[in-house]
């Protein structure tokens, strides 16, 4: 028979069909806006300013949205949840995964503000380390959705969470590389380019600490 703690999250979102709904919603709100950020990227790579400006508004909207969802939900854990150590930690897991959704929306807005110029000779690895970054936000958000639901799952999901982290690294370690040893562009452009090579590859650590987080909650369910 399972250990009785593994069950503590699942007995109280069986009896609670409107949180477990709630928290679908505010995963898929992130999910969302995850792959509108890595769409509204490639089209600031295409130089196509009206379509990312477009995907920059619905990413500020979708935060607004799961910042929303977020406090209905933590306002429902409340009044269902029963043990407090349980409650915490799902609690947390909310407010975490929401930080990923807050770094993504600052991202892009950094990027309609500031609008950095990305050379053509890294175009390409830019997109890459933007798709790396958004799919270790894909499996986080798959990640969560199995803590809740199939707490089995969680171990491969967190190591595809990793295997995207160090991707991103690997891509965003070649991109400052090449900004650097560029003679084409000055030193404050370098410095500007790299500051928001900085901000992509926080997406994918952001998604990884979350990752790291469930490792130590399924833990603690199973102890």
């Amino acid at each position: 028979m399972a250990p009785k703690k593994e069950c503590i999250v699942f007995r109280v979102f069986k009896r609670t069909k409107e949180l477990e709904a709630k928290i679908d919603e505010f995963l898929d709100t992130i999910l969302q806006a995850s792959l509108e950020f890595k769409q509204g990227i490639r089209y600031y790579l295409e130089e196509n300013f009206e379509e990312f400006s477009k995907r920059a508004e619905l990413v500020d909207k979708l935060e607004g949205k799961a910042d929303t969802l977020r406090r209905d939900v933590e306002n429902k854990l409340y009044a269902e949840m029963l043990l407090p150590e349980a409650r915490g930690d799902v609690l947390a897991l909310l407010e975490n995964s929401d930080n990923v959704l807050n770094i993504i929306a600052d991202t892009i807005l950094g990027f309609q503000v500031e609008r950095p110029k990305i050379p053509d000779f890294i175009d390409k690895y830019v997109f890459d380390l933007v798709s790396e970054s958004t799919a270790s936000v894909e499996e986080m958000v798959t990640t969560v959705r199995s803590y809740f639901k199939n707490i089995t799952a969680v171990r491969d999901h967190i190591t595809k969470i990793m295997f995207h982290e160090k991707e991103s690294d690997r891509v965003g370690n070649r991109i400052r590389m090449d900004i650097f040893n560029s003679k084409d562009l000055d030193l404050a452009q370098k410095i500007h380019i790299s500051t928001f090579i900085e901000k992509l590859l926080s997406i994918a650590d952001y998604a990884e600490d979350v990752g790291d987080r469930i490792s130590i909650y399924v833990i603690k369910r199973l102890d």
